[in-house]
């Protein structure tokens, strides 16, 4: 059977339990063993897909068309898994599958109770069949809050039920440093553990974040408190780069602590991946600048795949990637005038789109590299109909419903088919032979994910293509346009999926890649 690592938190939230799982899953990778992940949230949202980035950050979205919370994402790029949507579990899907079970009389009249009920699906869950060494799963929010409860309740109970020794806990706390007296405090640590004991958890690793390396009598005094041996104790150091993290923890025998708890022999990993990643970071390299054109930058983690897959591209082409914020609201054309690239994202509603349909203007006349996604390739096309076609009342029936409707969400599919709401998921995409969008992908048929609801309508191609803008990628029916690019342009290229989402810190993904090679190119 598979062994359980499971990831809690306490102290304050955002210490980076998802980077910390991915981490451990890295090293057991590195040994050879399979891994896959899943994050468990105990607040009551059905799922991440109605939260406001302004709040909550990206929501990432798997190949099986789930919209999941953003640590998905970061197990996706360490461990290159795939992953789907029995590994994002909300307190309120669970919630919703409970009562929707007593509804249906599947617990033939039973009182419903927090225990069994809502802890055995928990555990269903988390036992979900992987066909995998190993499955680390992070448990959100932090130890003490009232909706987690139910769900530490759950991994004690999954402990005993499968085995002390096939489950290991590793818990996330904060020692900070105080300036005034020159000390770094381990009593939120300890309060912590004690805590999770209160859980009936006992933790076998703490992974303690801290400004500097803890000190052997830190931890040997940590570990005596905490119950658990001193070498068990991992300094959580901070990092300048989430990718230098596998490093710090394999420094630290983390691997060796998890080996000895489930009874494995030790081993040396390749972490060759990681350290080209620690090498290029330390190069002294050319740097390019992007323009991201957005409205979310209020919150670091609204973009963050969208900013991994800038950095990426950037290993691959041999240069630092610096990203320019350019606020979408505020657009001005002369903002752009020190960008060696403008990259137009996705996003809803009208605030900030006549900012993105300006930039994609601007890339368009001046030959700057444009890359958009999603509605970045929307706000293309409207700028192409207006300012191009000369077609002034050109718009997205998002914005206006009695505009000419080069965008609309019923341009290309039914309501049938869009179920309605959003296009999500991965979606084929046939791509013509001899354009740069070919160029880039080196092929016919491609898949990359989506989340959106409006379409560029097709019905007007070949006034288009009359004009320059070509759709260079579509859907195999031909009825979706999924890529568009300029015929006349060093490089303007965009696609209605979310490339991001597939984009890997040791590959890449070909649209970045390309992105920043033509930045470099203009650049020099």
């Amino acid at each position: 059977m598979a062994k359980y690592i499971f990831i809690t938190g306490g102290v304050v939230s955002s210490l980076g339990k998802g980077v910390a799982a991915a981490s451990c899953g890295a090293l057991l990778q590195s040994r050879g063993y399979t891994v896959h992940a899943r994050k468990f949230d105990p607040y009551l949202n059905i799922d991440p897909g109605t939260m406001s980035p302004f709040q909550h950050g990206e929501v990432y979205v798997t190949n099986d068309g789930f919209e999941t919370d953003l640590d998905l994402g970061y197990y996706e790029r360490f461990l290159g898994a795939r992953l789907g949507r029995s590994d994002s579990v909300s307190g309120g899907r669970i919630y919703w599958d409970v009562l929707n079970a007593e509804r249906r009389g599947d617990y033939l009249g039973a009182t419903v109770q927090m225990i069994p009920h809502v802890s055995n699906k928990i555990k269903e869950y988390i036992s979900a069949p992987t066909n995998t060494d190993f499955v680390v799963c992070e448990i959100g929010g932090t130890v003490g809050d009232i909706e987690g409860k139910i769900f530490l309740e759950s991994i004690r109970q999954f402990a005993n039920d499968v085995g002390r020794r096939n489950v290991m806990f590793i818990h996330l706390t904060l020692a900070p440093y105080l300036e005034k007296s020159g000390e770094l405090k381990t009593k939120p640590t300890q309060m912590s553990v004690r805590n999770l004991l209160e859980n009936g958890i006992q933790a076998d690793m703490l992974i303690v974040r801290t400004p500097r390396m803890l000190e052997p009598d830190e931890r040997a005094k940590i570990g005596m408190f905490c119950n658990l041996p001193a070498q068990n104790v991992i300094s959580g150091i901070d990092v300048d780069n989430i990718y230098k993290i596998p490093l710090a923890y394999d420094a630290q025998h983390v691997f060796d602590i998890i080996a000895d708890h489930f009874g494995l022999p030790h081993a040396a990993g390749n972490m060759e991946k990681f350290k080209r990643i620690e090498h290029h970071l330390s190069a002294d390299l050319p740097t390019v600048t992007i323009g991201m054109v957005g409205k979310y930058f209020h919150v670091p983690d609204a973009y963050k795949s969208l900013n991994e897959a800038l950095f990426h591209a950037g290993i691959q082409n041999n240069v630092h990637v610096k990203i320019k914020k350019i606020n979408a609201e505020e657009f001005a054309p002369e903002s752009c005038a020190d960008v060696d690239g403008i990259l137009v994202p996705g996003g809803f509603g009208v605030r900030g789109v006549a900012g993105k349909i300006a930039a994609a203007g601007y890339a368009r006349e001046t030959g700057v590299p444009y890359m958009g996604i999603c509605l970045g390739m929307q706000v293309a096309v409207i700028d192409f109909a207006r300012n191009v076609l000369g077609w002034a009342d050109a718009d997205s029936t998002e914005f206006n419903k009695n505009a000419k409707p080069v965008i609309d969400i019923m341009a290309a599919h039914d309501a049938e088919n869009m179920g309605g709401t959003l296009r999500l998921g991965a979606y084929p995409c046939d791509i013509t032979p001899g354009t740069l969008a070919h160029s880039i992908w080196s092929a016919e048929h491609i898949s990359e994910r989506h989340r959106h609801r409006y379409e560029m309508n097709i019905e007007y191609e070949k006034e288009f293509a009359d004009a320059g803008m070509i759709i260079s990628g579509r859907s195999p029916d031909g009825r979706l346009p999924e890529i568009v690019e300029l015929k006349n342009h060093p490089f303007f290229i965009a696609g209605q999926f979310h490339p991001e989402f597939q984009s890997s810190p040791y590959t890449g993904h070909p649209m970045f890649n390309a992105f920043i090679a033509a930045a470099k190119k203009r650049k020099s």
